[in-house]
Formats: structure tokens, sequence, C-alpha cells
């Protein structure tokens, strides 16, 4: 009898701990932080952002489906999607939100909550923008990277126009849907004055209006391209770089991507590790961190990437001087 019932105790035992790892799972699995990915461009339009993102949360600690969930939400390039996929994220009680792609996504975001961290990546200005209060102690919830693309342009047109001084009239491209690139005129504007150049001002925010603008630079006979930062433009730089070698005109990038594809200069910040340098302070947040306190993430290396494989192409030679000036010449 006395083992029997001892055989009864045992068996009692082993099923409750055997119904306790299901609940102990379902525990953990609770416990598992979620970041809300919010981005306005398409899902496959720049993968390598969301994995370099995935790159710097790594360094952190901290493994998509192992350590942490990450709830993807991509506006497809459709704006006025932002504010729907940004309550989304909230009304799922995510820990972080990482709002990326452009300021439509961080306003988006701002929006939606007052209390959930959030952290940004613009290529603008955060304080003027108004996501935080100053670079060194942000204040609220809101924190991010910022590469300080969008405000490169008069030192672009300046890089651009060494390379064509003939150029009389040098176009400017911009997306006039991204917030933070309501400037980029201005600034590109004073920059032409002052080399006495023609600035033809060209907008566009799909792949169409893209090809129309290329249409409108030859009927207007421009010499030379500067296109401004803009994530969608970025993901369509496959697009770009080919109409800009078709028309043969030389054309500024503000990141080493578009030369990567063909393009013939960039000067800025790379974006790549910017979302890695995000993907590192979401990280740091989950680890206790407060927004308020981590200060924007600046860009403090600006490199100038020449193809020279392109500018022969194009018929361009690039002085022996400029070149030695450059971080980095594709041959």
């Amino acid at each position: 009898m006395a083992s029997y019932i001892g055989r009864r105790k045992f068996l009692a035992t082993l099923g409750g701990a055997a119904a306790a790892w299901p609940l102990a799972a379902r525990a953990q699995q609770a416990a598992m932080p979620v970041i809300g990915f919010l981005n306005a461009l398409g899902r496959n339009d720049a993968p390598d952002l969301p994995a370099a993102f995935r790159r710097g949360l790594g360094e952190t600690g901290y493994v998509e489906a192992r350590n942490a969930a990450i709830e993807y939400r991509f506006a497809e390039n459709q704006h006025d999607r932002l504010p729907a996929l940004a309550a989304d994220l909230v009304g799922r009680r995510v820990n972080v939100i990482a709002a990326t792609g452009g300021g439509a996504a961080v306003l988006a975001a701002m929006a939606a909550t007052k209390t959930i961290p959030i952290v940004f990546t613009t290529g603008g200005d955060p304080v003027q923008e108004g996501y935080v209060r100053s670079l060194n102690r942000p204040g609220g919830n809101v924190t991010g990277v910022s590469w300080f693309a969008a405000l490169l342009a008069s030192k672009g047109l300046g890089l651009l126009h060494e390379l064509v001084p003939n150029a009389a009239v040098i176009s400017l491209l911009t997306n006039p849907r991204l917030p933070e690139s309501a400037r980029i005129p201005t600034d590109a504007q004073e920059a032409a004055r002052g080399l006495d150049r023609q600035l033809l001002l060209l907008n566009a925010s799909t792949p169409s209006e893209i090809d129309i603008a290329f249409a409108t630079m030859r009927e207007r006979r421009a010499n030379a391209l500067y296109v401004g930062a803009d994530p969608f433009f970025a993901s369509r730089r496959q697009q770009i770089v080919a109409l800009a070698a078709r028309d043969a005109i030389p054309a500024m990038y503000t990141n080493r991507e578009y030369v990567e594809e063909g393009g013939l200069i960039s000067y800025g910040n790379d974006r790549v590790d910017g979302y890695r340098r995000a993907g590192v302070y979401v990280g740091r947040i989950l680890n206790g961190a407060s927004p308020a306190d981590l200060p924007v993430d600046q860009a403090t290396k600006f490199e100038l990437v020449v193809n020279v494989k392109t500018a022969k192409a194009i018929g361009l030679t690039i002085p022996e001087s400029f070149l030695a000036r450059a971080d980095e010449v594709i041959e």
C-alpha cells in the first residue's frame, strides 16, 4: 500500500510539473519584449535597413524570435496609412517603437503615444522638426539617430559645381511629401545663387513622377542633378541611377548606396549604419535607459564616394585633386 501511495504521489507530481511547463513557456513568451518597427516605405524597398536595425539590436543582446519580438508595419509609401499603423502598434502595447523611413513615420508615432519610447531615424534636424527639445537632452519619450542628410544641399551643390563648372542649369530633385525636405530647396537656391547658377526645382513622390522629372530635365537642358535626401528616392536608386546614365547627366547623391549602384558621386553619412545605431538605441531602452536622457545619435563622419567608371561612361573627367579628397574611389 505504501508503495502504491508513493507511486500516486510521484505521478501527481510529474503530472503537475508537465502541466506547468506550457505555463512557464507562456509566461516566458509573455515577458519577451515586443518592438514596433514602423516604416513609411514598402516591405521590400530596402531590406538592408531592417537587417541593419536587427544587427544593432543584437549588439545589445536582443535577437528576434529568441528573446525579442518585432512587429513590422510598412506603409508602402502611402503616408496616410501611417497614423493607423502607429495606433495599431500602440494598441498592441509594444515596448518601443522604431519610427523609420522618413519624418511622416516619426510624426505618426509621436501623435499615437506620449508614453511608449520612440526611436527615430532621420536625415533632418530633429530639433527643427520638433521631435526633441534638444540634441543632448531630448526630453519626453523620443530620441533617435540623425545623419543630417537633408542639410547637405549647399555642400553637395558645391562639390557638383567643382566637377561640372560649366553647368549653367542644375536640377534639384526633392520629395515634397517628406517633412524634413522642406528646407532643401531654400538651401540649394541660396547655394546656386552663390555659384551664379540657375536651379531647376523638380518634385517627385512616385516612380512615374521620377520619370517625368528626368523628361523635364531633358527639355530644360539641365547640365547636372542633385538628388535630395529622401528614403523613397533611396529605395528607387536603381531607377534614378539608370535614368541619369541614360541621359549622361552628372548626378550628386546623399549616400553611397547610389554610387554602389552606378551613380557618379555621393557625399553624406552611412544610412545603413544609421539603422544599426537605431537598433542599438532600442536595445539600450529595453535594458532600462530612458529616451529622455539618451542624446540624439548624430552623424560624425561624412564620406565622399566617387565612381570613376561612371564618370568615364558619361564622358566626364574627374581631376586628380578631386579624387585625392575622396574617401573611396570605385574603379
